[in-house]
């Protein structure tokens, strides 16, 4: 049954409540609802914040953003981590309904003595409310004194009983009659880096690589090798280092060169076919090393700043422990052999999917240990390996099992699939989902999907943006050349606050493999060496330019949350234009953040237009002016509301603009 006052969809909550609404610490969570009455009479909302605790922590007045709508709104800061509650408050404002009737009669003598009474009687009523602080009660008083004095004018009286201090009094303790409470929802509030946070991904066995021409053979790397390129990535700015799994790889049907069915006997296999004689998804490939190399390389990961995520790939080589001890685990064709892995047109014969309805137990339980050993062994993040392929019962059960000892286990799920699948996978309990940014290019698609991500799916899905990854090459950066690299790794580290690049991304590794949108020579079928330090010396690497992005993201806190982007018109359809605001309430540093992007989405041509900025939208009236520094070139002008703007893809191809001297 509706209550006295109707609340109406609250927000944010996530399918009627049934899966928790997601915030980090520090966070301004934006709570909303529709409040109205019958009638003339004003009503007013208030949201509440409760601690994981069941303390009462805050209360904010709303302020009604749609009038039109009766649509109300607010912010809260969780400032720990734990499942908060929040609820709506709504009632009747007798002092608001008293306030607008009585300037309209007053002004126009009409009841003008009931009123000024009704008045008085109101603010008396209210200076003797229980745990009213006395400045506020006496201003109240003073007020109804005021209104009763009929020496004076009507006007003056009415003036006293609608003072500024009248207003302080019941802003911070208004009077409330009906009030109505909506139901209490769940604010589930995590870490920063669950939200934030910029990730880099290698191939622990190509850091250290060799190859020696004489044999014509290669040389693995170790996890000891790839720990000294931990600094480097640290140096860079990233948060997490992101590894491809280290476990043993089968020899079964193993692929050779660019996913190819005739392997060398050299060729090392892709560590997505998981598990050999040496064990399964808990051990570790021994040409990589052993645990204590695994504890080093995470020992030296947290020494440089960085946390480790893992890839989880759920699935099996030919050779692994489990297809001999669990055959029921997999799925039999009807010529008795085990199916193998298939995307059409694409074929995975070194990898069994698993098969979750034979023995659910059974495979929960095997996975979750699998899990908690690597968490055991220092593993806070794990990228889970096309999640939309598996149940999503056993991510909402599996997620749920981890968090409950284990609360700071962030789950990233690379689950490129339909909407429905990559929603519902966010909703149980992944903390972030890769999305498809990677193909979003134009500034149509680019707008509506931020719009998109930055709207109500804000409340539960947290999208990270990877330009590429090692199995993805676009079209637009294999013809887009070093600018394209540059701008896409800008939008991406600037549109959304959690994004990641994959190895060689520094060195514009832009050839595909004919007929597909992957890198020739895959990374996940052989070794590659990069020469790091030649490309550095050489000044051709884009280390400099992800190092800058990565700075800007850190000293800006607006870039580092979801719900805060606009869009600005322009005059060519190859210039975009986004500002990201966190007003000073809103703010983790309690000081106002502004960063404006525009950006070149031409990667071959210059580009001249004018970008007309909706001033509104960034706190500002339609004829200010202020400082625009851009952050990338150290230049700074003076911007308007129309601002001229050309963007040279083979120098800048964007301006990242922070607005000084607010």
């Amino acid at each position: 049954m509706i209550g006295r006052i109707p609340i109406l969809s609250v927000s944010p909550v996530v399918d009627a409540g049934r899966w928790p609404a997601r915030a980090v610490v520090g966070e301004a969570v934006p709570i909303r609802a529709t409040v109205f009455r019958e009638g003339h009479d004003a009503v007013a909302a208030t949201a509440v914040l409760v601690d994981p605790t069941g303390a009462e922590r805050e209360r904010r007045a709303m302020t009604l953003i749609a009038p039109g709508l009766d649509r109300w709104e607010t912010d809260v800061v969780p400032d720990g981590e734990g499942d908060w509650t929040f609820r709506v408050e709504a009632w009747s404002d007798p002092y608001g309904t008293w306030e607008h009737d009585s300037v309209i009669k007053v002004a126009a003598d009409v009841d003008t003595e009931l009123m000024l009474t009704e008045g008085a009687l109101l603010l008396e009523r209210a200076a003797g409310a229980k745990g009213r602080p006395k400045a506020h009660a006496k201003a109240l008083q003073d007020a109804a004194t005021g209104l009763r004095d009929a020496s004076r004018p009507a006007q003056a009286r009415l003036a006293a009983g609608t003072s500024a201090a009248v207003h302080a009094a019941l802003a911070a303790d208004p009077v409330r009659e009906m009030v109505t409470a909506s139901a209490d929802y769940v604010l589930r509030v995590q870490r920063e880096l669950a939200l934030a946070g910029a990730w880099y991904e290698f191939f622990p066995r190509s850091e250290g690589s060799r190859f020696d021409k004489k044999t014509g053979t290669w040389s693995t790397g170790t996890l000891r090798t790839a720990a000294e390129r931990l600094p480097a990535i640290a140096a860079m700015g990233f948060d997490v280092a992101y590894v491809t799994p280290v476990h043993p790889i089968g020899t079964t049907n193993r692929k050779g060169r660019n996913n190819t069915l005739d392997p060398l006997p050299t060729d090392p296999g892709s560590p997505y076919a998981i598990g050999s004689k040496d064990g399964g998804h808990d051990a570790i490939e021994p040409t990589l090393g052993t645990f204590e190399d695994w504890d080093h390389f995470v020992e030296q990961a947290r020494a440089a700043g960085l946390e480790v995520a893992l890839d989880l790939a759920l699935q099996c080589s030919p050779d692994h422990p489990w297809v001999g001890e669990h055959p029921e685990w997999f799925t039999t064709r009807a010529d008795g052999t085990i199916a193998y892995a298939e995307n059409p047109p694409k074929k995975y014969q070194d990898i069994y999917p698993l098969n979750f309805d034979n023995d659910p137990d059974g495979i929960y339980a095997a996975v979750l240990r699998v899990v908690l050993t690597w968490v055991e062994h220092g593993v806070t993040l794990f990228r889970v390996d096309n999640p939309h392929t598996k149940p999503v019962r056993f991510w909402e059960w599996l997620i749920a099992e981890v968090n409950a000892d284990h609360p700071e286990v962030i789950f990233l799920a690379e689950a490129f699939t339909k909407p429905a699948m990559m929603h519902t996978l966010a909703k149980v309990g992944f903390h972030q989902s890769y999305t498809y940014f990677t193909w979003r290019n134009t500034k149509d698609e680019l707008t509506e999907y931020l719009t998109e991500l930055s709207g109500e799916t804000a409340d539960y899905m947290r999208p990270s943006f990877w330009p590429t990854t090692h199995d993805i090459l676009t079209p637009y950066m294999q013809y887009g050349g070093r600018a394209a690299f540059k701008l896409r790794a800008a939008l991406a580290a600037t549109m959304v606050p959690t994004y990641g690049i994959y190895a060689g991304y520094e060195l514009v590794e832009n050839v595909a493999r004919p007929g597909v949108e992957e890198q020739i020579d895959n990374e996940k079928y052989e070794f590659k060496h990069r020469d790091w330090a030649a490309a550095q010396q050489a000044g051709t690497s884009l280390a400099p330019w992800l190092t800058r992005l990565n700075d800007i993201r850190r000293a800006h806190p607006a870039l580092r949350r979801l719900r805060n982007i606009d869009f600005h018109l322009t005059g060519d359809d190859n210039v975009i234009c986004y500002s990201r605001r966190l007003t000073a309430a809103q703010s983790p540093t309690g000081r106002e953040d502004l960063v404006i992007v525009v950006a070149n989405l031409d990667p071959h041509g210059i580009r001249e237009t004018m970008v007309h900025l909706d001033m509104p939208l960034l706190g500002m009236g339609w004829h200010d002016g202020f400082a625009a520094h851009d952050l990338v070139t150290e230049r700074t002008w003076h911007w308007g509301e129309n601002v001229y703007v050309r963007l040279d893809p083979h120098e800048e191809p964007v301006h990242v603009v922070h607005v000084r001297g607010l």
